[in-house]
């Protein structure tokens, strides 16, 4: 809901701040003080179009403020838009220079005028001879209906199942009308994956066999420098093992003599161990070491394979295992939709469960728009269209959509022998708010706009229809916050509370201020909406009655 409203040098509003409860508040005030204005501040936080003449005279730019209470439905469009703010909270703003240009911002985020116009759909209606309308879109009348017959889940399993229909048709129609080329490609990529399948490829073994090669490459040249190894070690006249164990027999002998050589000694003989090591890992190499020429043919086959399959698909050695599970994936994805036969069971099957629950869903929408019909056309007869008729209709679509086998719209004839037109085309503004107002009435429970504002609601009105309206709104303020613009004292008489819109010069300019109305106040304004310019004290004993009754 609307929590508060913040206008600055917007019109002939200086600075005014606004705290918002929730019910039905009434604004009044003489005629020409101003009391549209603060629908067209809400409107331009909206994102209404605004130009430099709403910015007031002699200032540099207007600023329009308004914080809303949100649900979850909005919040999660907040985080969407990647404009989220303080859970729960949204602040609308706007600033209109006096050159025309202006800048909108949610949350304190910059936003489009598409942006805040989408916002404000979700958080308020104004009823009246606004552009700011839902329920004149095809979509929210669409909705009302299905929110109405309670029937939001069996829409949105047609929309469910229509799009797997239009999914399955269109593969099947892609797949028909290119048998040839799905024919041709399964073709090329059934000849991959066996050509990959067969190099019987793994990448973790890959530089395993490259290191194989290498060994079975230079096995003769491995073999000579183990022999020379060992040669020079141990088995030559002068090998290094024979001198070093000669030499360590000498200094074994000096350190009888200078104990200062045992730490030499200690190094020669760890020496001598390490070399004699050295020998037998030489020896055990040399009786290991393969040298067989079918194997060193085998792997130079099989890595020049690889090596030519990479550079077929493009790819290093490392990406073909890569390359042969999308192939595969692909190939079954063909798979799967090669057979039209099958295709075309499957669409039969989709349209038919889409069918049979679109169906259902027209049931449940006629059912609901004829009593919805006969309870607006009910209450039209009390709000000074007697004789006027509301009809939800819904027009048959051929092959059906969506949102099901038809569309929804609202009509009217808000007098006796005029036909019925769109509910976007009743010319009235009074008219037109009336009738939403009995819509908003009798769909209550079930609409998601959680504030509404009704202006001209009683424009041609008096007495006791004047009265109806008034309860009506009362009776709306208890599910939503209604704010309603009127000059009747039966209207506002109905409100939870009540603001007094007032014009005044100041220093030779002139201002709008509106004024939160004590019970006190709410009588002499009642009382003035009576009487005139003239108020007795019998005018006040009836405004406090009127006060009284409405309680």
């Amino acid at each position: 809901m609307l929590k508060s409203l913040s206008i600055r040098d917007f019109v002939i509003v200086s600075n005014l701040e606004l705290d918002f409860s929730t019910g039905f508040t009434a604004l009044t005030g003489e005629t020409g003080a101003g009391k549209s204005i603060l629908i067209d501040a809400l409107s331009l936080a909206l994102g209404e179009r605004g130009d430099a003449s709403m910015v007031r005279s002699g200032c540099e730019r207007a600023e329009i403020g308004a914080e809303f209470d949100v649900g979850a439905e909005m919040q999660a469009w907040l985080e969407e838009q990647d404009m989220t703010g303080d859970e729960g909270i949204c602040l609308m703003r706007r600033v209109l220079d006096a050159g025309g240009r202006s800048r909108g911002y949610i949350n304190g985020r910059t936003a489009t005028l598409q942006q805040m116009r989408e916002a404000g759909e979700q958080l308020l209606d104004i009823h009246g001879q606004h552009a700011h309308q839902s329920l004149l879109r095809p979509d929210a009348q669409r909705l009302l209906l299905d929110g109405y017959a309670g029937a939001q889940e069996q829409a949105a399993q047609v929309a469910s199942l229509y799009k797997d229909r239009q999914t399955i048709q269109r593969r099947r129609i892609s797949l028909s009308e290119n048998a040839e080329a799905v024919a041709a490609e399964r073709e090329l990529l059934q000849f991959q994956c066996d050509e990959l399948s067969g190099l019987n490829f793994n990448a973790a073994d890959w530089l395993e066999q490259q290191a194989e090669y290498e060994r079975l490459a230079h096995a003769a040249s491995l073999l000579e420098t183990a022999e020379f190894g060992v040669e020079s070690l141990s088995e030559a006249d002068n090998s290094c093992l024979s001198q070093l164990n000669v030499l360590t027999g000498k200094v074994r002998e000096a350190v009888t003599h200078d104990v200062a050589l045992s730490d030499t000694l200690k190094m020669l003989e760890s020496a001598q161990a390490e070399l004699q090591e050295a020998v037998y890992a030489l020896r055990h190499y040399q009786q290991h070491l393969e040298t067989d020429p079918g194997r060193l043919r085998e792997q130079e086959q099989r890595i020049q394979n690889v090596v030519d399959a990479a550079r077929k698909f493009r790819v290093a050695p490392e990406q073909l295992d890569e390359v042969l599970q999308r192939n595969r994936a692909r190939l079954a994805e063909l798979g799967g939709d090669a057979d039209l036969a099958e295709l075309e069971k499957r669409e039969q099957e989709a349209h038919k469960a889409y069918m049979q629950a679109a169906k259902k869903l027209t049931a449940d929408r006629r059912k609901s728009a004829t009593k919805l019909s006969e309870e607006i056309t009910a209450a039209m007869q009390t709000l000074a269209m007697q004789g006027g008729v509301f009809a939800v209709t819904l027009q048959p679509l051929a092959d059906g959509n969506a949102h099901g086998l038809e569309s929804v719209e609202l009509q009217v004839a808000a007098n006796p022998g005029v036909p019925q037109r769109s509910l976007a085309k009743v010319a009235s503004g009074g008219e037109l708010s009336r009738i939403s107002l009995a819509i908003q009435v009798a769909t209550s429970n079930v609409a998601s706009v959680p504030t509404l504002i009704f202006d001209e609601v009683d424009s041609g009105i008096g007495g006791r229809v004047a009265e109806i309206v008034g309860g009506l709104l009362k009776r709306l303020g208890r599910h939503h916050q209604v704010l309603c613009v009127t000059h009747l004292p039966q209207v506002a008489a109905q409100a939870d509370q009540q603001w007094q819109v007032s014009k005044a010069v100041e220093a030779g300019v002139t201002l709008s201020h509106i004024a939160v109305l004590d019970a006190k106040q709410r009588v002499e304004e009642i009382a003035r909406m009576l009487g005139g310019t003239t108020i007795t004290d019998t005018t006040r004993k009836h405004a406090a009655e009127m006060l009284a009754h409405s309680a």
